[in-house]
């Protein structure tokens, strides 16, 4: 028992060791006796916890930051920000597009996509041509359909040949036969006694374009033509007999022209300007292509070829610094599958124009206005890209072109040459281009 009880004091005092450890302990009476140790509560105080002062950090000065200034964006920055947004179309993940834009104001380039890709230019082509025509021939250069005799006349009678040269002129009409009628008539000619005679020889005998498909529904084409048509044969032989002019020999043979004995009656003819209009307002392609044998036939050899025409053309972009290699000029219209082109190409060329007075005084009246007129008459309309845009359109299957001129939001004069290939039909490629121009002229 004693034991027992000694235990137990001793597992007390522990207690009241680990108690003291923690907080106050009353004193106790000395223990006599471990039999007759008295039961006591005890009785503890608790220690009110004290605030603690947070501790503060010296503040480390901080150096003062510069304000940041916000740069406003220029307008060259906006233009490439806006057409690289236009630029990421859907339309592009299915079709390729070629474009460059050149600041004429600031002689320098302003934006390019893909511009120096080898794309077909469709009736763009014609800027080319007719860029081409103006620097070697100049802007006073006439298309003539001439008319010559052999022989002599005696008593009404021509005792000889009339012989027709073809000058390539597609404005010659019926009106131009009129006038040879009556240059006949003038030298008192009322019976021809000899042969009926056209000379063709101004360019090969092809008479489509090279390329050229059959469903095209363009061509022939001859050095002869009448309403640009190759017919006049068939009519000269009907208006002389309408004229009361008597033939010996009605049928129309193909010779050339004598060069000697031959005796000038007529000259029927049209200025580059009066060519070039529907050539580049209308994109008539027939206009084109006669435009463009006036640059093979140059040299004065018989029987010129396009080859004649493309070797000058490439001789001209020579000059500007151009890498010849990456272009084929098969036509004068962009009709034919093997033409091409890029847009850094055209748009060096329209620069090249817009920078001789010469060139571009005849060129720019000649091109489609936007809203106004030509293949342009109803795009653009109500923008700010109206009677701004003069530029050339280009539409075959598959591909959709236009470039030229325009002015600026800011005001500065801008060339473009945009060039969509292998869109899905041709009116995305417009709504595409319009888009551009609306965007560069200030518009939406």
């Amino acid at each position: 028992m004693w034991r027992t009880v000694f235990s137990y004091r001793m597992m007390l005092l522990g207690a009241v060791c680990l108690i003291v450890s923690c907080g106050t302990l009353r004193q106790q009476p000395p223990v006599t006796d471990s039999a007759s140790i008295p039961q006591k509560v005890v009785e503890l105080t608790s220690i009110e916890p004290q605030p603690v002062a947070p501790v503060v950090q010296p503040e480390t000065p901080v150096a003062p930051q510069p304000a940041v200034q916000q740069v406003a964006e220029t307008w060259d920055e906006r233009v490439r920000r806006g057409l690289d947004s236009l630029c990421a179309q859907p339309l592009f993940e299915i079709s390729h597009l070629g474009m460059f834009v050149y600041d004429l104001t600031d002689n320098r380039p302003l934006y390019a996509r893909n511009a120096t890709h080898r794309l077909r230019p469709a009736s763009c082509q014609k800027l080319v041509t007719c860029i081409a025509a103006l620097h070697f021939l100049g802007g006073d250069y006439l298309f003539r359909t001439r008319l010559f005799t052999t022989g002599t006349v005696q008593n009404g009678v021509l005792n000889g040949d009339v012989y027709v040269v073809g000058g390539m002129d597609p404005l010659f009409s019926r009106s131009g036969i009129q006038q040879m009628i009556s240059a006949l008539s003038r030298e008192g000619i009322s019976s021809i006694d000899g042969h009926l005679y056209i000379d063709l020889t101004m360019k090969d005998d092809i008479g489509y374009g090279s390329g050229w498909s059959w469903d095209d529904d363009y061509g022939p084409y001859s050095p002869l033509m009448v309403d640009a048509k190759d017919q006049f044969a068939e009519q000269w032989v009907a208006a002389l007999g309408k004229a009361g002019i008597r033939l010996k020999y009605r049928a129309v043979g193909q010779r050339a022209l004598p060069a000697a004995g031959t005796h000038a009656l007529a000259t029927i003819t049209h200025t580059i300007d009066e060519v070039m209009l529907p050539t580049l307002k209308e994109s008539d392609n027939i206009f084109a292509e006669c435009i463009f044998f006036q640059i093979a036939a140059m040299g004065g050899q018989k029987l010129s070829t396009r080859k004649h025409a493309e070797a000058k053309i490439k001789d001209l972009l020579s000059q500007l610094g151009l890498p010849i290699d990456n272009y084929a000029i098969a036509d004068g219209s962009g009709l034919s599958p093997y033409d091409y082109v890029t847009p850094e190409m055209l748009v060096a060329l329209l620069n090249f124009a817009q920078a001789r007075p010469e060139i571009f005084n005849h060129l720019y009246p000649a091109l489609p206005i936007a809203g106004v007129d030509g293949t342009l008459e109803k795009r653009m309309l109500e923008t700010a890209a109206a009677k701004n845009v003069h530029a050339k359109t280009g539409s075959v299957t598959g591909v959709s072109s236009l470039s030229g001129y325009l002015t600026a939001s800011n005001g500065h004069l801008l060339s473009f040459s945009i060039i969509n290939q292998g869109v899905p039909r041709s009116s995305l490629g417009r709504e595409f281009q319009d888009q551009v121009c609306r965007f560069l002229c200030g518009g939406n």
